[in-house]
């Protein structure tokens, strides 16, 4: 295959690269201050544009479920972005009331289109309403929070802290559900459900991605992994399962290729 983005090679570091949920388009988006869309079409993967966001490197970028709008942060901003690709317009989010964070950084989006999820300090989630960007309600666990993941109908959020316990939280009243203890997790990294809701990967700084069974993370307070899955030998900073939960794909950002398909 030719590169994605042949038309235009980024000059900085890519943080995201993402396929649009309908439309034979990728993005990509870095430190270079950009976000650029191409269509895929493998003679020549032609730029359909770029969009460059001024003294703003990009940490995460993300295409709304809809795939109307792209959510872009920054890497140092309390600020973050709305790309709308109906409109062509930029349009800056420039404080979100009751939401009192120095960085916006990580973020998820909900599987049905309503919510944001952004990851604070100190244990902070806030989740904000997608049709107005505006605090919907804050919730907090012990400890700082590292990664969060909602299951597939949008009802539960899964968050990992960095001391190794998973949070379930349901999202309509906002109350915890259960917690658990990842088993020797150390510091927790990232975390994912699978698409029919049957699994829960958990990654931790050791390298070891565990993988639960969802019905022993919602009753028991220390599950026994189905799996434990050790080829990283560096952090394991990204798991994440294919639609059909058939392969989970493991990777660490700290050494070159270090991805593996389970």
């Amino acid at each position: 295959c030719l590169p994605a983005n042949q038309e235009r090679f980024a000059s900085g570091k890519l943080a995201t690269v993402q396929f649009h949920p309908s439309a034979q388009v990728v993005m990509t988006a870095g430190h270079d201050r950009s976000v650029s869309l191409f269509q895929v079409d493998g003679i020549r993967n032609p730029k359909i544009q770029s969009i460059y966001l001024e003294s703003f490197p990009v940490y995460k970028a993300c295409f709304s479920v809809d795939g109307e709008q792209v959510i872009a942060t920054g890497t140092h901003h309390r600020m973050f972005f709305v790309y709308d690709m109906m409109s062509g317009s930029i349009i800056p989010i420039q404080k979100v009331r009751g939401m009192d964070e120095r960085f916006l950084r990580s973020f998820e989006l909900s599987p049905d289109g309503s919510f944001m999820l952004v990851t604070g300090t100190s244990g902070y989630l806030h989740l904000l309403s997608m049709k107005t960007k505006e605090l919907v309600s804050t919730m907090k666990i012990n400890g700082r929070c590292t990664a969060s993941a909602f299951t597939p109908d949008s009802r539960q959020i899964y968050s990992y802290s960095k001391e190794g316990e998973v949070f379930i939280w349901d999202v309509r009243s906002r109350k915890c559900l259960h917690k658990f203890e990842d088993e020797g997790s150390l510091e927790g990294k990232c975390i994912a459900v699978s698409r029919n809701n049957q699994y829960v990967a958990c990654g931790s700084a050791s390298g070891v991605v565990n993988l639960y069974a969802t019905d022993a993370c919602l009753k028991a307070s220390h599950p026994k992994p189905v799996k434990a899955i050790m080829n990283l030998v560096t952090s394991a900073t990204c798991v994440t399962f294919n639609p059909t939960t058939e392969i989970l794909a493991v990777a660490s950002c700290e050494a070159d290729e270090a991805v593996k398909l389970v």
